[in-house]
C-alpha cells in the first residue's frame, strides 16, 4: 500500500479524469467541497463548495453528477465549478439521504438515497447512539437525464449505499446496516427484476458496531470491490457472491474506491479516519464505466 494524498476532509466518491487526474469529495463540515487533485497528488483545487457532497459520476460530455446530501439535490457541474440542480425528489416526495449515483448503460443516472435525514442519523455531526432502532426508508432512483424525469426503482432498505452496474449488465446495490449487496436484473439499463441477494460482506457481525458496505466498483474481471467502513477493508466478491478476497486499509473506515488507470491495475481508496487516499495493487483493472 501506498499513500496518494492526505489530510482530506472525511474524503468519499474518487473519480478518475481522462488526463489521470482525480476528483473527490471532501464531506468534513469545514470543507464540504469537490475536490480536483493532480495525478501525481501533489497539487488541489476547490472544485466547488455544495454543503456535503457524496457520490460523483462523470458522464461522456465532461460533466460531473453529484449527490449532494446536504442540499438534499442531484447537482450537475463542470469542472469549474458551475452547477445547476436537476433533481430534488421524485412524484412530490423530497430526497432524504443523497448517497451515491451511477450511469446504467442507455445513459439513465441511478442514484442511492440512504433514507433518512442526516440531522435525524448524525444531530450535530456526531452519530446517534439509537441509529440502528431508527426508521429507515433506503430508496433507488433512476433519472432520465435529457427529461430530468425522476422515478423510484425500489424502496425499504436499511441505508442504501453504493452502486455499481456489472458486467452482466445488471444493477448492484449495497445495504450499509445489513452488510447486504444486493442484484437487479436488468434489461438494456432498465430494471426488469426484483431485488435479491448477492452477498455480504460483514466479517463478524456485532450489532454495537456500525460496519457495513460503502461504495463499490466492479473489476474488469467480473469481481466486486466493496468498501466496507467500519471494518477497515475493501471485501472482494466473486461472480456469485463469495468473498474471495480482504483487502485490508490503513484506517478502519474506508468509504469509495475507484480503479486506476488502464494496465496500472491498481485501486485507489478514501478513507476517512486518515483523511487520506490510499494504492493497492490488484488482479485487475477497472470495468469500463458507463457515462
Amino acid at each position: 500500500m501506498t499513500v496518494f494524498t492526505k489530510d482530506l476532509g472525511f474524503p468519499e466518491a474518487p473519480v478518475l479524469l481522462p488526463d489521470g487526474s482525480f476528483l473527490f469529495v471532501e464531506m468534513s463540515p469545514d470543507k464540504g467541497c469537490v475536490t480536483h487533485i493532480s495525478k501525481d497528488g501533489a497539487t488541489r483545487r476547490i472544485v466547488a463548495k455544495t454543503g456535503r457532497p457524496n457520490g460523483l459520476a462523470r458522464d461522456s460530455a465532461g460533466y460531473i453528477w453529484v449527490a449532494g446530501t446536504a442540499m438534499r439535490a442531484v447537482l450537475k457541474m463542470t469542472l469549474e465549478g458551475s452547477h445547476e440542480t436537476i433533481a430534488e425528489g421524485c412524484r412530490g416526495e423530497r430526497f432524504l439521504f443523497l448517497n451515491d449515483l451511477t450511469f446504467g448503460p442507455n445513459g439513465d443516472l441511478f442514484v442511492t438515497d440512504s433514507g433518512i435525514l442526516l440531522n435525524e442519523i448524525a444531530p450535530g455531526g456526531e452519530l446517534a447512539p439509537t441509529y440502528r432502532d431508527m426508521k429507515y426508508d433506503g430508496r433507488v432512483y433512476r433519472i432520465d437525464v435529457e427529461t430530468r424525469a425522476v422515478e423510484i426503482v425500489d424502496r425499504g432498505m436499511l441505508f442504501t449505499n453504493g452502486i455499481a452496474f456489472g458486467p452482466d449488465g445488471n444493477l448492484y446495490v449495497a445495504e450499509t446496516l445489513t452488510g447486504n449487496i444486493y442484484r437487479y436484473d436488468c434489461t438494456k439499463g432498465r430494471v426488469t427484476g426484483r431485488r435479491q441477494l448477492y452477498g455480504n460482506v460483514i466479517e463478524h457481525y456485532n450489532p454495537a458496531e456500525l460496519k457495513g458496505p460503502d461504495g463499490m466498483k466492479f473489476g474488469a474481471d467480473g469481481n466486486l470491490y466493496v468498501c466496507v467502513f467500519g471494518q477497515g477493508d475493501v471485501t472482494v466478491l466473486g461472480k456469485r457472491g463469495e468473498v474471495v478476497r480482504r483487502i485490508k486499509t490503513d484506517g478502519m473506515c474506508p468509504t469509495n474506491l475507484t480503479f486506476g488507470r488502464r494496465g496500472q491495475k491498481q485501486i485507489y481508496v478514501t478513507e476517512v479516519l486518515t483523511g487520506s487516499v490510499q494504492i493497492f495493487d490488484v488482479e485487475t483493472d477497472g470495468l469500463a464505466l458507463h457515462g
